[in-house]
């Protein structure tokens, strides 16, 4: 009988998100693929340290153990590695006990394609191409940035992520009239369009996968912690709030910051990834918490 991932949550990784694979990779820019083949197969027993993306991994593959009546997460590897080379990742994989039984080697090709077939509802690697790619088939889909991952790992069991706004989780329609028009005439724009729910953006799926999730739990005891952490500030906060609420979407938190920087905040929120569209709110986020970088909407295509 077929497998299939209908009401499963499912999330398309890269080795070089879920592992550390710098030290391979610049083998691999310096040297080329044979002596990045060698370097891995002569290591293979050598286990990988954790990468950017692993406490998430662990912590998407914990909500199973929790909900053993059906399987509520899958985790499918996406690699540029061949299988021979690859066989060091998944001696990583069982060695730090992560349920991950498929994968896709695509021997130095673009893996991103598979994530479509695999019907990934999120796509995370550490190749900007890919990830645009991505995005351009309507995934949800984010680079991952270098950060230095907690050591022993997450102290909250909770999973915790969280979400800039505009061109994330809604469409990049109001952040145009802001670039366009500047802050004033965007203001007076959100206040007019307060009851017009905003279009949804590349991760209005993924939230709401993650809330589906939460609804079989009572919000109290839920595993799963969401929040969204924008630029915006009052009056404009509005339109967020009743287009969240048109779209049945509940988020635990929300921090409307006016335009203030971001990284502490989500240090204090203590997310295990957190995406934004923005360059400059990547750049201080990721000095804080894991942190994926959308390369979608006007702020990056410089384009209405």
């Amino acid at each position: 009988m077929p497998v299939n991932f209908d009401q499963i949550l499912v999330v398309a990784i890269s080795s070089r998100a879920l592992f550390d694979l710098e030290e391979g990779h610049q083998i691999y820019e310096r040297d080329g693929i044979d002596a990045y083949c060698e370097y891995q197969i002569e290591h293979e027993n050598d286990t990988l340290k954790r990468g950017v993306a692993f406490t998430l991994v662990q912590k998407l593959l914990a909500l199973n153990e929790k909900n053993e009546a059906t399987t509520l997460v899958e985790v499918v590897l996406i690699s540029r590695n061949s299988a021979d080379t690859g066989l060091r990742v998944f001696n990583s994989i069982a060695h730090y006990g992560l349920n991950i039984t498929r994968a896709a080697f695509t021997g130095g090709n673009s893996p991103w394609s598979y994530a479509q077939s695999f019907k990934a509802d999120l796509f995370l690697s550490a190749d900007p191409q890919d990830v645009a790619n991505a995005l351009d088939a309507n995934m949800a889909a984010a680079t991952i940035l270098p950060h230095h991952p907690r050591k022993k790992g997450s102290k909250i069991e909770e999973l915790r992520v969280a979400f800039d706004g505009d061109a994330v989780i809604f469409s990049d329609q109001s952040e145009q009239v802001f670039q366009e028009k500047g802050l004033e005439e965007f203001t007076q724009h959100e206040q007019s369009a307060a009851n017009d729910p905003l279009p949804g953006g590349p991760f209005k799926s993924f939230l709401a996968a993650l809330h589906h999730i939460q609804t079989a739990y009572d919000p109290r005891q839920s595993p799963i912690r969401t929040a969204l952490f924008t630029a915006r500030a009052a009056p404009t906060h509005e339109r967020v709030i009743r287009t969240l609420r048109a779209w049945n979407i509940r988020i635990d938190e929300a921090v409307f910051l006016g335009g203030m920087d971001k990284g502490e905040f989500l240090k204090n929120f203590q997310a295990d990834i957190y995406f934004d569209d923005q360059q400059g709110h990547c750049e201080s986020t990721r000095q804080h918490v894991p942190t994926g970088h959308v390369p979608h909407g006007v702020s990056n295509t410089g384009k209405g």
